[in-house]
């Protein structure tokens, strides 16, 4: 018997993994389809939407998880995205799952402070 994760168990799957860079766990989750949209860019398939996590990842520190609301196949998280590069961004991530795959994604925060700390890395 198959059974298929929740939308709100598949998103904490997925904070997980991407918190541990676990790229092959975050592979699966996602579907081949999915659509990304977000403060430092868009992204189109999973190989793009993974390069993008992939890329924040380089100076991820840990996400910090304040509240995770699930209603059917949408889920938000509210967490501070802590890097090494800027102070913690208060971030909100929506979801959508179909078929037991995440397949659209937005994410909201003020991208000022990363990209500040990319600009300073870079300079």
């Amino acid at each position: 018997m198959t059974t298929t994760k929740s939308a709100r168990e598949l998103a904490e799957t997925y904070f997980t993994a991407w918190g541990a860079g676990d790229f092959d766990t975050m592979r699966g989750l996602l579907a081949e389809d999915v659509d990304f949209v977000g403060a430092l860019g868009t992204a189109q398939g999973t190989d793009e939407a993974l390069a993008g996590l992939k890329g924040l990842g380089q100076v991820l520190e840990r996400i910090d998880v304040k509240v995770r609301v699930a209603e059917g196949d949408e889920v938000i998280t509210w967490f501070d995205l802590c890097t090494t590069i800027a102070p913690p961004a208060p971030t909100a991530n929506w979801m959508h799952v179909a078929d037991g795959k995440i397949t659209r994604i937005r994410v909201t925060f003020d991208p000022r402070g990363l990209l500040a700390g990319f600009a300073e890395r870079q300079g």
